[in-house]
């Protein structure tokens, strides 16, 4: 005879095993979603691929119910922006989510498995823009059908922006912040390319962090000439070496340390949990933010987080082996710290150059010169909230980026704009964006999901 107990039991197995067999289906559902997505090769100058990428992406926002899609065409590729209307309208302006659909070239000679082939290993998900930025992009997909399905009512309006060339010219955020303006104007932006956390292998989470502020990217084109001549006779003025010289000079050089409400923010924060001499460092930096020492001490742990940074990334130069060049020319890349002016770096640029050497900017390369996201209570509870259904009393840190992103040109046009994303990674472990084998840790790409879901709850619910 079977006890009562016995049958308790064998129901309570047989619901976890249910529940264990939906949560498989749905895992692999995910997976196989973001597999597609990285398949499709959504590299500059391939406009068919990115028409493959957004024609899935718009079958999958039907699936859910979201119909107003629109895919707008555009200097060689597309940009889509999605709406799901309130349900329950409130008076308060949309949100809008962020993510880019654009990913950077990779040599198949150079990877030893084909770059846009997905593929698992070790727990980690590998192929071309699976960490930056498909993994965000399919994050926010899913958490809004999940949302559809579980009956969730927005009280305000949730707009989506994938854009497809983060990468190269800013065109698809440019025209967004202007003249599409009207489609996705939003109180502020949750941008996916701009935030995530990391976690030690044991568990234990390190940080989640909040972009908000980054850099003005700006190319630089250092260029001597000369009449050239004979290289059996060489001249005391050579177009190669007065390049050469003002290299090494950009080299050695170092521009003032800066602080600003985002970096003093992050600073605050690092030296409240540090107890050690990483801690003590941040402090007198945070005491006297223009003790180059101590800077510089600083910057040599946390590149780029001090002050304005630029760096030579080509070089070209002369016409035939047997003349003296009559042209050398350089590029040299430089990542700003907001409140400085690119021409202002120009002339520093022409200043350690020399007269030999012109330095012009860029025209087109640079992203918008942009202050600060404001700090709200709100958003900065509602992202620890929402990473705390996963790792609990986790630290949500702002911080500036010094890398670029779609952020600045909705910033400089006035939307706020504040780097979110549940994912994460693992400490000590190189992801590769923009290198050899991307990945994105599996378990964190799946579990940014409901953290996106309750992040949506508490800003659109």
């Amino acid at each position: 005879m079977i006890g009562r107990a016995s049958i308790l039991f064998a129901g309570f197995m047989a619901i976890a095993a249910a529940h264990g067999q939906a949560t498989d289906v749905r895992t692999a559902a995910e997976r196989d979603l973001f597999a597609k997505i990285v398949e499709i090769p959504t590299v500059e100058g391939r406009p068919a691929e990115f028409e493959k990428l957004t024609t899935l992406l718009t079958a999958e926002f039907r699936k859910a119910g979201i119909n107003n899609v629109v895919v707008k065409d555009h200097d060689g590729t597309q940009t889509l922006i999605a709406r799901w209307p309130a349900a329950k309208p409130s008076g308060m302006k949309p949100i809008l989510l962020m993510a880019h659909m654009d990913v950077v070239e990779a040599k198949e000679s150079d990877w030893k498995y084909p770059p846009f082939k997905f593929r698992e290993e070790g727990g980690w998900y590998l192929g071309r823009g699976s960490n930056d930025n498909k993994a965000g992009l399919t994050g926010i997909l899913l958490a809004l059908q999940y949302l559809r399905a579980e009956g969730f009512a927005p009280t305000r309006d949730i707009i989506v922006l994938f854009t497809g060339d983060e990468e190269t010219t800013g065109n698809g955020a440019r025209r967004a912040a202007t003249e599409w303006r009207s489609l996705i104007d939003a109180e502020f932006a949750l941008n996916s390319d701009a935030g995530g956390g990391s976690v030690y292998p044991d568990g234990r989470v390190e940080a989640f962090g909040m972009q908000i502020a980054e850099k003005t990217y700006a190319d630089y084109k250092l260029t001597a000439t000369n009449r050239g001549g004979h290289s059996s006779a060489p001249r005391p003025d050579n177009a190669i070496y007065a390049l050469a010289n003002a290299i090494t000079a950009l080299e050695r050089h170092r521009f003032p340390p800066m602080i600003n409400d985002a970096t003093r923010a992050t600073y605050e924060a690092l030296a409240a949990g540090d107890k050690g001499q990483y801690g003590e460092l941040v402090k007198r930096f945070l005491a006297d933010p223009k003790d180059r020492e101590t800077a510089d001490l600083l910057e040599a742990m946390d590149t780029g987080s001090t002050r304005t940074r630029c760096v030579a990334t080509m070089v070209s130069g002369g016409h035939a082996p047997n003349a003296l060049p009559q042209k050398a020319e350089a590029n040299v890349n430089c990542r700003i710290f907001p409140g400085v002016k690119v021409d202002e770096i120009r002339e520093q640029l022409q200043a350690l150059s020399g007269p030999d050497v012109t330095v012009l900017a860029v025209e087109g390369s640079q992203t918008p010169e942009t202050a600060p996201t404001p700090l709200r209570a709100d958003i900065t509870e509602a992202f620890k909230a929402s990473v705390a259904t996963r790792f609990k009393d986790a630290p949500v840190l702002p911080f500036q980026s010094a890398g670029a992103t779609d952020g600045a040109f909705l910033r400089s046009n006035g939307i706020p704009v504040y780097g979110f994303g549940g994912l994460w990674g693992i400490v000590g472990q190189k992801e590769g964006a923009h290198g050899l084998d991307e990945r994105v840790w599996a378990e964190g790409f799946h579990g940014q999901i409901p953290i996106w879901m309750e992040m949506l709850r508490r800003v659109a619910g």
